[in-house]
């Protein structure tokens, strides 16, 4: 059996199945969905991550723009343009690609965007609606995670699952998507959170969002434990060429022998986010022709 959980492979069939459904959309006259990114100052990290997001959007063919600002722009001259591109009717959605420098309150520029072109999910109605009947535009990776348990179907029934990292986008959204389901018990824990192990190694799911390489390692988890690693960090390695090596939050080549499932690092979650993103898109396109 293989236990490896393959985000690219998930990612690549909701490509496609968004290129299909954007394909339909051109030959009934309609125009291509709409996405802007705005990247400020020159973070290495984030030049990739925006390259993979274009990437994505031309492959499927979402219209993609990209507005690049540099790292000392004033925090009010990047809340104007954000309340044009809320202005700007025939753009379904944006995103500002985090992390912004430290002028800028990340929290007052999220509250600052259009929940309704908010593909990353992030604002408070967007991440409120979670819990509501009529989900509007869910953060990205939680849905990436949710989208992952779907396909790789993954039974919850009576499973205790603990989520490691607490981050209001990231970890707090995913916990309150699984809740939502009513089925499983979800645990989740922070840096503050006591005898760690203890919860570990009786969860029957752990997905873990810190960001700390080797957080999870084999003795804290259980024999057939599922494990989704959304944590990613950069470590040394000079093996690489670029010196770098990128790994999640899991000692993945210890824990793999006792995982019955278990992403990778990279390759697991975050082709998801992206995949997750453009569906975000598709759906802020649909809600603006209907609106």
């Amino acid at each position: 059996m293989n236990k490896i959980i393959d985000g690219i492979k998930i990612s690549s069939e909701i490509k496609e199945e968004i290129k299909e459904a954007v394909s339909l959309i051109k030959e009934d006259g309609g125009r291509a969905p709409s996405l802007c990114i705005v990247l400020v100052g020159n973070h290495s990290a984030s030049r990739i991550y925006v390259k993979a997001k274009i990437r994505a959007c031309e492959e499927v063919g979402i219209d993609v723009d990209l507005i690049t600002l540099n790292d000392n722009i004033l925090q009010a001259d990047l809340l104007d343009l954000i309340k044009k591109l809320n202005n700007k009717k025939s753009l379904d959605g944006f995103i500002v690609q985090l992390p912004l420098p430290d002028q800028i309150n990340v929290q007052n520029v999220i509250d600052s965007i259009n929940p309704d072109k908010d593909v990353d999910g992030f604002t408070n109605d967007n991440i409120g609606s979670i819990t509501s009947n009529i989900k509007k535009l869910l953060p990205a990776t939680g849905l990436g995670v949710m989208t992952l348990i779907e396909r790789y179907n993954i039974d919850l029934e009576s499973k205790t699952c603990a989520i490691l990292g607490s981050s209001r986008n990231v970890g707090a959204a995913i916990a309150q998507m699984l809740m939502q389901k009513e089925e499983v018990t979800v645990t989740v824990c922070n840096s503050k959170t006591k005898n760690l192990k203890d919860i570990t190694t009786n969860s029957d799911l752990i997905i873990s969002a810190v960001g700390k390489p080797s957080l999870v390692t084999s003795d804290m988890v259980k024999d057939g434990v599922i494990i989704i690693d959304v944590g990613i960090s950069r470590v040394r390695d000079e093996s690489k060429k670029s010196g770098f090596k990128i790994v999640g939050d899991v000692d993945f080549d210890n824990v793999l022998p006792k995982a019955s499932l278990i992403s990778p690092v990279p390759g697991g979650v975050g082709p998801m986010t992206i995949a997750s993103l453009i569906q975000n898109t598709l759906k802020a396109y649909k809600n603006n022709e209907e609106g």
